[in-house]
């Protein structure tokens, strides 16, 4: 992708006032790029982009990202250089519930956009995509080699807007980069979200000194990534020069225990109650962990945030976060 040009660079950012959207959002714009967000505030909020509004390179439209009509006027404007697509249903109980909304929103919207890159020369389009897509029967650590096997509508739809980015990218040229993010925390997630992940619960509960409740004996693993290395990654897959099309772990490749969590829990709030033990949910996930070599070798892409920096930071957060994905 060609950043130099006879016109500046614009971005286009769809969940721009969600949790990891609006992260995103600030990291292109700290480094110098102007951004256009999208967003329709369904579960977004606009306190998310308090200092993104504050700057001349910043501008949002509340609009739904698939609905075309509003969309294809900010592409002809703008003439975007590339997509970042992060507007989703993110909910996979709710996916169950709505299954034509998820297929809306999971995969509909991103082929609206495909086709707008297309027809717009935008080059590039990067996608969040989940680890949900493995299953929960895959060799750990999770590789983009391994078979896929979506046990919910909302990972099938995600596998199912890969497949079809990457023919438009094998078929017409098109840059998409189609990001596997594991379990994504840090600050702005709402813990009230019906969908938030266990350390967004965790940080709320310790913020109000009340006890917390771990369902098995604890030993169960995550492969937590700060929000703020998820930004950089996004950031840096939308700007870099070269790219290859693909799917891409976006995580550690570090197992996390709830009881290592737990531990650092307990030195940051040391008046908080000792946490409780229920048996394990039907459904709940042992292990999780993922294998970031790929992404490290197209973008030498590596997390910064240590896991114990980032609870710190949940810590002074006034709405702590988490997301599972």
């Amino acid at each position: 992708m060609n950043l130099e040009n006879d016109m500046a660079p614009v971005f286009l950012v769809t969940g721009a006032a969600g949790f990891i959207g609006s992260h995103s959002v600030e990291w292109l714009l700290r480094q110098g790029w102007a951004v256009v967000g999208v967003d329709n505030l369904r579960t977004g909020h606009l306190d998310n982009l308090a200092d993104a509004r504050s700057s001349p390179n910043f501008s949002l439209v509340i609009a739904d990202a698939g609905d075309e009509a509003a969309i294809r006027p900010l592409f002809q404007e703008h003439h975007f250089t590339g997509v970042l697509h992060l507007a989703a249903l993110v909910s996979v109980p709710e996916s169950f519930r709505e299954p034509d909304l998820n297929y809306r929103l999971n995969l509909a919207i991103a082929d609206t956009l495909a086709r707008l890159c297309l027809e717009f020369e935008c080059k590039r389009l990067v996608f969040a995509s989940s680890a949900a897509v493995y299953g929960t029967s895959a060799a750990l650590p999770n590789r983009e080699s391994a078979f896929p096997q979506p046990q919910s509508p909302y990972a099938a739809a995600k596998l199912a807007a890969e497949v079809m980015l990457l023919g438009y990218a094998a078929s017409y040229g098109l840059e998409a980069v189609c990001l596997r993010y594991f379990n994504v925390y840090g600050p702005r997630q709402d813990p009230s979200s019906p969908y938030s992940g266990v350390l967004s619960i965790f940080t709320s509960r310790f913020q109000r000194s009340l006890p917390v409740t771990i369902y098995g004996d604890g030993e169960q693993t995550r492969d937590f990534i700060s929000v703020r290395d998820v930004a950089r990654c996004n950031g840096q897959a939308l700007t870099c020069q070269e790219v290859v099309s693909g799917r891409y772990n976006v995580c550690t490749g570090q197992a996390v225990s709830l009881k290592q969590a737990l531990a650092i829990y307990q030195e940051l709030f040391p008046g908080a109650p000792p946490a409780e033990f229920a048996p394990s949910r039907i459904g709940d996930i042992q292990h999780s962990l993922g294998d970031p070599s790929s992404l490290q070798a197209m973008l030498q892409f590596s997390a910064q945030t240590s896991f114990a920096q980032g609870l710190r930071e949940l810590a002074l957060d006034n709405r702590c976060g988490g997301l599972d994905v």
